[in-house]
């Protein structure tokens, strides 16, 4: 019986805004403040017309002011495209800020292209060799110590949010076991490699002294609505979208009525199927019998929902159902 958490990317749907995107966030951390969930996160990307989250730590501040009980955090910071002393007093001061209720996820891609990686960081090295290091760095500042290290970021020392590597490779699930810290795996995006990033993140886990056990988020796609019919047609946008992204038609994200007029060929329909094969999409039923699937596949401790769809309204239907169907409570247990 776990919590449900969940992922937002402020999405920018076609006929919509950037401003609106933000707005609808705000509204749906208020909302699933409401139904029960344990987080709301939100992730940092770069240069892309569908997704407004460029600058999470700005986001949280709006989102932990606007809220009351639910974690708010970053899912996540790509810490390559920062100097970890700026991550470490960003964190440091949402945790002053808003104690108890910080979360810093930490990737280590750029999120973006690599022209605007490159813009990100002024550098032509868009390795993200120093990951390792950087997570290191970024904790060490933030670790409760008698004499802070110099440079020392105020607020600093002892304001620690909760810190969570995410990853859709090994890698960071090694890294993660070696360090001590919880993973979140994205099992949305990239499903391929969950079993054994898992079994090697368990298998190989040093307890520190943040975490005494390993702890394992995954993230999964789902919509869900009232009947499974419904849901596919919600789910035209994301397929279109995915089709635009690998062509390199980038635009926001577009909507149901835009995907059925869209004519796909046999290829297409098939590339977009295998990339939404991980995707959980139907009615309560459906999508209750999905996500207790992969709890049974994975032993997860959490699962951190990601649903997009054009219309705001659908979004937090979504969520309704879905907690309503979980039987969470205002506490976000089950």
């Amino acid at each position: 019986m776990i919590p449900l958490s969940v992922l937002d990317l402020a999405t920018v749907a076609s006929g919509s805004t950037p401003a609106r995107a933000l707005a609808e966030t705000t509204d749906m951390a208020v909302a699933v403040e409401r139904l029960g969930y344990r987080r709301l996160w939100v992730a940092e990307h770069h240069a892309m017309a569908a997704v407004a989250s460029s600058a999470p730590a700005v986001i949280m501040a709006h989102l932990a002011n606007a809220t009351t009980t639910i974690r708010i955090g970053s899912g996540g910071v790509m810490l390559p495209n920062h100097a970890p002393l700026v991550i470490a007093e960003q964190f440091a001061t949402l945790e002053a800020l808003h104690p108890g209720r910080i979360d810093l996820g930490l990737g280590r891609a750029p999120g973006t292209d690599h022209i605007t990686a490159r813009a990100l960081r002024r550098s032509p090295d868009l390795s993200a060799s120093r990951f390792p290091d950087d997570v290191v760095e970024l904790i060490g500042y933030l670790l409760p110590r008698e004499r802070p290290p110099h440079p020392a970021p105020t607020p600093g020392s002892g304001y620690l949010p909760e810190v969570w590597l995410l990853g859709s490779s090994t890698f960071s699930a090694q890294l993660a076991a070696m360090l001590g810290l919880p993973f979140s795996f994205a099992y949305h995006f990239a499903p391929a490699l969950l079993d054994e990033a898992l079994d090697l993140y368990r298998s190989n886990f040093t307890p520190s002294s943040l975490l005494d056990h390993p702890t394992v988020m995954v993230a999964a796609s789902v919509i869900c609505a009232p009947s499974n019919d419904e849901a596919e047609w919600l789910a035209g946008s994301s397929a279109l979208n995915i089709l635009q992204r690998t062509t390199g038609r980038v635009g926001p994200l577009p909507s149901p009525e835009e995907a059925a007029a869209h004519t796909f060929t046999p290829e297409e329909t098939a590339s977009v199927h295998e990339a939404m094969r991980s995707h959980i999409i139907g009615d309560p039923a459906t999508v209750l019998e999905g996500l207790n699937k992969l709890v049974a596949r994975t032993d997860a401790d959490e699962l951190m929902i990601s649903t997009r769809t054009h219309a705001y309204e659908a979004r937090l239907q979504s969520f309704s159902l879905l907690a309503s169907a979980w039987g969470l409570d205002a506490t976000g247990e089950r």
